[in-house]
């Protein structure tokens, strides 16, 4: 089981959710950190890995935190190759509809992110679609939401809902977790979407939507372009 946004910390905060995270069944996660984190970061990913090897895969998530499209482009562009998952968070409807077009971006996250309404509409669901961006929605928006904000909410994961089965652009669930508190184990994440309105499937397929992302990425170097790489 894959989440591809846990906060990511110091190395010790990191160690302690990750211990946690295995502990609950989860398989794989990456630590999220903006762009402002992510240098930092890397600094102690290798002693992370190596840490949690018989334990727990980890990798990276860089989670661009932007209004301005252009510094989202440089910023891809930057850390592209440094990066196992890209996730842009959303939103600002301007931001959405430009990550969605952008091959270059994995995940735009929570597209739903202080609006009334989804933040997706047709259009931007083909897009999602047609440039296999796939679309974050968090637990923790659930999970720290009460009455008639939580409601929002999960009107919106309805809505993102029925554009996914109509377009089938990439799906993606994630935990948000900031600290131990907000880990859930695998079992209770999966019983909280499927009463959200997902199919057990379509919880599992979220899974391998992330597992996918990170393979896709991993063999990144030896693509030439979309459905051609390299074999030595």
């Amino acid at each position: 089981m894959f989440d591809l946004n846990i906060k990511g910390n110091s190395y010790d905060k990191n160690l302690i959710l990750a211990m946690q995270a295995s502990e609950y069944g989860w398989k794989h996660i990456n630590f999220s950190y903006n762009q402002n984190e992510f240098d930092n970061a890397l600094t102690f990913k290798n002693d992370l890995k190596k840490e949690l090897k018989d334990v727990i895969e980890i990798d990276y998530t860089l989670n661009i935190e932007s209004n301005n499209v252009s510094e989202i482009r440089k910023i891809v562009r930057k850390y592209r190759n440094k990066s196992s998952c890209i996730s842009v968070l959303g939103g600002n409807l301007k931001v959405n509809r430009d990550c969605l077009e952008n091959i270059q971006v994995d995940i735009l996250s929570k597209p739903y992110l202080k609006r009334y309404d989804s933040g997706l509409n047709h259009i931007l669901a083909r897009e999602a679609k047609d440039n296999n961006v796939a679309i974050e929605l968090v637990f923790n928006d659930i999970l720290k939401s009460y009455l008639s904000h939580r409601s929002k909410i999960l009107a919106n994961f309805r809505d993102i809902y029925k554009l996914h089965r109509k377009y089938e652009f990439p799906l993606i669930l994630s935990s948000g977790a900031e600290s131990i508190l907000d880990l859930r184990t695998v079992k209770d994440f999966e019983a909280v979407f499927t009463q959200t309105g997902l199919t057990s499937l379509e919880v599992g397929n979220s899974f391998r939507t992330a597992e996918n992302i990170l393979d896709f990425n991993g063999d990144r170097k030896n693509l030439i372009l979309s459905g051609v790489k390299v074999v030595e």
